[in-house]
């Protein structure tokens, strides 16, 4: 059993910065891939940034310059710092896990519950 548990979102205004945590619990031999994605309403998910396990990142356009992935693989946890947020950035906030459960295992994809943040003044 794995869960990843997300924390960190909320209301902010314009220009302003949140931080989003992602940790990975249960039965994990190591985490690959890690990812943020989000889902406006009305809208499909959509990948917001990504990060290998030798920490090569990648950015949506539209986050690249005010977003920032990081990832701490003792604590099986990925982060993603938001700054200079606008309201198009309001969405529920995914976290992705590629995760394999012993050393020869193919990858299981596993997500977070959500979390909301909200740009508005």
């Amino acid at each position: 059993q794995v869960q990843l548990v997300e924390s960190g979102g909320g209301l902010v205004q314009p220009g302003g910065s949140l931080r989003l945590s992602c940790a990975a619990s249960g039965n994990i031999f190591s985490i690959e891939n890690m990812g943020w994605y989000r889902q406006a309403p009305g809208k499909q998910r959509e990948v917001v940034a990504e990060i290998t396990r030798t920490v090569t990142t990648n950015y949506a356009d539209s986050v690249k310059g005010r977003f920032t992935i990081s990832r701490d693989n003792a604590k099986n946890t990925v982060y993603l710092q938001m700054n200079s947020l606008k309201p198009e950035d309001t969405a529920v906030y995914y976290c992705k896990a590629d995760i394999r459960y012993y050393s020869s295992s193919p990858t299981f994809r596993h997500w977070g519950q959500g979390t909301q943040v909200t740009v508005s003044s």
